[in-house]
């Protein structure tokens, strides 16, 4: 088992530095869930107001886009880095994240902490499930990066990552998790929900503006963030050259790259750093001579992960 720690930097940052950003305000994950969940609310009501072909069009890639927001947020949730009740973090993420896409946060914790403890090793969960797959194998052309993304759109790549995604993470946590669900909370949840849908007759809206959505640009994005959080154009020689970090484009930061989860490094260095403090954090790394020059950094999805997967560019 390869069990990386942040201590193979070289250099150790000022722990009065780095104490100030594992604070975690609850506050903050709050306001970022209420605001993912009012934009797509926002989303469905402009386009309802106003019907098009391609107004629907990027209602699906911005329902999509912050589908895959409050996946981040629940991410952070998996670190317990949302409420110091341990409870209440997960029954919130569970309710307002990952029950609505089929899934549960005990199920990915064991998952996720699997990844971390064995980053891109045999025993890392993640790095199985893809390695070797042609999606995920680099360098390739543009071409066929684009056509895959093009496989999301039409949803028949979504549909082939639900099936793979539910597999793994659907259903009730597997033993061995370090807190079991309680199965009558998700229960009720689906009761009351599809019971809702079925009594108000609203499910032609529940499949154009959720199903679609998470059949196509969800995965999508997931998918593009999956592969430069740990595919192409990394060495994996070191912990600096493991993962990426990528500072996206303005744009990038709503479509691809929500609540500063471009910073993988950091994270993976202080998993313990909620999202709000990447920032800062990697602020503090870039003082220590070395971190630049020997740590994965890109920039921009479009200009620069692009090129990093086809193979047209490498980091120095």
């Amino acid at each position: 088992m390869r069990t990386f720690d942040a201590r193979e930097l070289g250099f150790r940052p000022d722990p009065s530095s780095l104490k100030p950003l594992f604070k975690i305000r609850p506050w903050r994950h709050a306001a970022s869930m209420f605001l993912d969940w009012l934009a797509i609310a926002a989303a469905i009501f402009i386009c309802l107001q106003y019907p098009s072909p391609w107004l629907y069009f990027l209602t699906v890639v911005a329902i999509g886009a912050r589908m895959h927001a409050l996946a981040i947020l629940m991410h952070d949730a998996t670190h317990y880095r949302f409420l110091k009740n341990r409870k209440w973090n997960d029954l919130l993420s569970n309710l307002f994240i990952m029950y609505p896409i089929f899934s549960s946060i005990e199920k990915y914790r064991k998952n996720h902490l699997a990844h971390h403890q064995n980053l891109n090793t045999e025993d890392d969960p993640d790095w199985v499930a893809k390695l070797g797959k042609r999606a995920f194998t680099f360098p390739k052309s543009k071409r066929e990066f684009f056509l895959t993304l093009f496989s999301y759109i039409i949803l028949y790549q979504g549909i082939m990552d639900a099936l793979w995604f539910l597999k793994r993470f659907g259903g009730e946590a597997e033993k061995g998790s370090s807190k079991p669900e309680a199965p009558f909370v998700k229960i009720a949840f689906y009761l009351a929900l599809f019971g809702g849908i079925t009594w108000l007759g609203i499910w032609q809206y529940y499949l154009l503006f959720w199903i679609v959505p998470y059949l196509s640009t969800f995965f999508m994005f997931q998918y593009i963030r999956s592969v430069a959080e740990h595919f192409g154009g990394l060495s994996y020689d070191s912990l600096l050259t493991s993962t990426r970090t990528v500072k996206p484009m303005l744009i990038e930061r709503f479509f691809i790259s929500p609540h500063h989860v471009g910073y993988h490094l950091e994270h993976h260095l202080y998993p313990g750093v909620p999202f709000y403090n990447l920032p800062k954090l990697h602020a503090l790394l870039r003082q220590h001579e070395g971190f630049v020059e020997k740590a994965h950094l890109t920039k921009g999805y479009a200009a620069g992960l692009l090129q990093e997967l086809s193979g047209e560019h490498t980091h120095p």
